[in-house]
């Protein structure tokens, strides 16, 4: 039997080894160098980069209460994001702006996957909020200077099936955070707002860009190996002339195996 982690010892020890992974990271992010974006702009800007939203009552994300509450913990740290302006040299940090997630800020418990187990924390559902502001990113010319993957699991199918599996973001506060870096000399601007059924988000700037992106799903597919369902799929990153159309780039930026968690009735593809 393989030796448990000091975190696996029980819910103290636990804990003990998050209170120590966040004391790390504040003291990290007090001697980093990054210029942190924090400014608002009250209007948005003019050029439109990218539009999504994203469902967030999700059948296989837990019972109905966590839902809801999911929908209101994104809500409070939709209002906290809303409106940053990315400027060059900034680099946009989702727990920068958003803060601790706590009971006494309105946070509720919702949902949390804990590796391959849906388990419920205060704030929980908020992966789905890094998850949009990825999907927004990977059409942008911006940095994604720090990404968390779900490792290992696909924990449930995207309910519009627009985004491909492989382009969620985990987080927690504040080890594991989400970050964006500006190297271009154009301001960007993220506006992400919910209503009851959806996250909203998009990414704005200035002026027009030069290039365009484009995401695609490749080498899809569902096979049976050993103790389960498995899916095997990589994610190209096209770049392409905004004017032409003409592709310039093109790089596979995610290569993912995962065990499904869900049940097979979800999938509407051939299973190997």
């Amino acid at each position: 039997m393989a030796r448990k982690l000091f975190c696996e010892l029980g819910p103290w020890a636990f804990q003990i080894s998050l209170a120590r992974l966040r004391a790390q990271r504040h003291i990290k992010n007090l001697c980093s160098r990054d210029v942190i974006a924090r400014a608002r702009g009250g209007d948005s800007l003019p050029v439109l980069v990218w539009a999504h939203k994203s469902c967030i009552r999700r059948k296989l994300g837990g019972e109905a209460w966590q839902q809801d509450n999911k929908a209101v913990n994104l809500a409070i740290a939709a209002r906290e994001i809303d409106g940053v302006l990315i400027r060059p040299g900034e680099t946009f940090s989702l727990w920068a702006l958003v803060g601790s997630v706590t009971a006494k800020k309105g946070y509720l418990e919702g949902p949390f996957f804990k590796k391959d187990r849906l388990v419920t924390d205060i704030g929980g559902g908020m992966c789905q909020l890094a998850g949009v502001l990825h999907w927004l990113a990977l059409h942008s010319p911006l940095e994604v200077a720090e990404r968390h993957h779900h490792n290992g699991y696909d924990l449930y199918p995207e309910p519009d099936g627009l985004v491909p599996y492989g382009c969620s973001s985990s987080i927690n506060y504040n080890h594991l955070d989400y970050r964006l870096r500006n190297g271009t000399d154009n301001t960007f601007q993220v506006r992400i707002w919910t209503d009851e059924t959806h996250v909203f988000g998009e990414l704005r700037t200035e002026k027009e860009l030069p290039l365009r992106w484009e995401i695609e799903e490749i080498k899809s597919r569902f096979i049976r190996q050993g103790d389960g369902l498995y899916r095997e799929n990589a994610i190209e990153r096209r770049t392409l002339d905004a004017l032409t159309g003409k592709l310039l780039t093109s790089e596979v930026i995610r290569d993912a195996r995962a065990k499904v968690m869900y049940d097979e009735k979800y999938i509407t593809c051939q299973i190997e």
